[in-house]
């Protein structure tokens, strides 16, 4: 018993932990909280130091971590910019979507022969595509993906991302303006104004402690509690392989609609919260899994199939997303942004765009990468059952 009360408080404070670290350690916060969550995670399962009969105990914090993490992150959402969204970031917002959706699809058609769950795979990867881990979680607590599978495709996921993002932030812009037009700072479509106060909200945890965050935080979690509750009971209405697929749509949807309300939208520091929550989902799911099962004899094969699957995802639909750019007169200013905030989430649009040295698509940025966690939740559910 005292052994899982230990573990318990080990899953919630290590990442408060690697969070505070972060904020005061540059080659943390490089490496990464996720990363590091991760790195933890696989270690402390894999030495042979966890308490006996723990699954059910991993499996409870995984199940709750998730449903409490999707409206603390959409409560920011803020449909009415959507609707006021520049002309040439609405297009190449669909050319991206469009863009994932095609080469995950035809990756399926070459592994599916190899991988047995690749339309789990698939359905994965159009999430994380397209709003980034939090809907990797999410899709994969509905699709009820085994947790050796999940960390190789995230693992696999954050080695490719990490070199993409590499080569963007260094010879991406003066690659893809061989083809693509360079972005213009008087474009009359371009309408929306740099907005630090946002970009806070995304990357800093800082006077999250102070009592008035506090008191709305509290107000937030509760709000977000109540949607769990409410998806929770409706999914009894479904067959027990949908439960949690019915519930988590249930709870994005609620999320998303709060955010209507302009004082659940104004409350401070709901963006980080929901990250918190997904930390400790990293670290735990990441203890669930067994290294010695996942590089067992006869898997390379099929760890293999999974980094290909993913490199054609990445590689394929960032090139196709450049084509598509192309033809619809996309500047590549626009096409980078779109593609870094889909693929890896808000917090990385400003450092992609300090790289690009044009802040004026921050925001743009910043709401795409939101639109991505609204959306991708329910585009990686649909694009599963397609090919299922």
């Amino acid at each position: 018993m005292i052994g899982k009360i230990l573990l318990i408080l080990f899953y919630f404070l290590f990442p408060v932990i690697i969070i505070y670290a972060v904020g005061k350690n540059a080659i943390v916060k490089r490496i990464g909280t996720i990363v590091i969550c991760y790195a933890a995670g696989l270690l402390i399962g894999n030495i042979n130091i966890l308490p006996e009969n723990i699954y059910s105990l991993q499996d409870m914090i995984t199940t709750i971590t998730i449903p409490l993490a999707i409206p603390l992150l959409l409560f920011s959402e803020n449909i009415r910019k959507w609707i006021g969204m520049a002309r040439t970031t609405a297009i190449s917002l669909l050319l991206g979507l469009v863009s994932v959706v095609v080469m995950v699809f035809i990756g399926d058609l070459i592994f599916r022969d190899i991988l047995t769950d690749s339309w789990k795979i698939s359905g994965m990867l159009v999430g994380v595509y397209s709003g980034g881990t939090p809907n990797l979680a999410a899709i994969s607590e509905m699709l009820k993906v085994d947790e050796d599978l999940y960390i190789v495709t995230h693992t696999t996921d954050l080695i490719v991302g990490a070199f993409v993002l590499l080569f963007l932030i260094t010879i991406g812009q003066s690659f893809f303006r061989l083809f693509l037009k360079k972005y213009k700072g008087d474009e009359k479509d371009e309408t929306l104004d740099y907005d630090p106060a946002m970009i806070q909200d995304f990357e800093s945890y800082e006077g999250i402690f102070e009592k008035a965050n506090i008191r709305a935080l509290l107000k937030a979690l509760g709000l977000s509690a109540l949607f769990f509750a409410f998806g929770g009971g409706l999914s009894f209405l479904a067959g027990p392989n949908y439960k949690m697929l019915v519930a988590i749509l249930t709870i994005t949807t609620l999320g998303i609609l709060a955010s209507l309300n302009s004082k659940i939208n104004a409350l401070p520091k709901t963006f980080p919260l929901g990250m918190y929550f997904i930390y400790v989902f990293s670290i735990v799911v990441a203890s669930m899994a067994d290294l010695n099962e996942i590089f067992a004899h006869g898997q390379s094969i099929v760890i293999l199939s999974i980094f290909l699957f993913i490199l054609l995802a990445v590689i394929g639909s960032l090139l196709l997303h450049a084509i598509l750019s192309w033809i619809f007169n996309i500047d590549a200013d626009h096409f980078i942004i779109t593609s870094v905030a889909l693929s890896m989430s808000p917090p990385f649009v400003p450092v992609v765009a300090a790289a690009l040295k044009n802040r004026a698509l921050v925001l743009p940025g910043l709401i795409l990468g939101i639109i991505g966690y609204a959306l991708g939740n329910y585009l990686g559910v649909l694009v599963a059952f397609l090919l299922k």
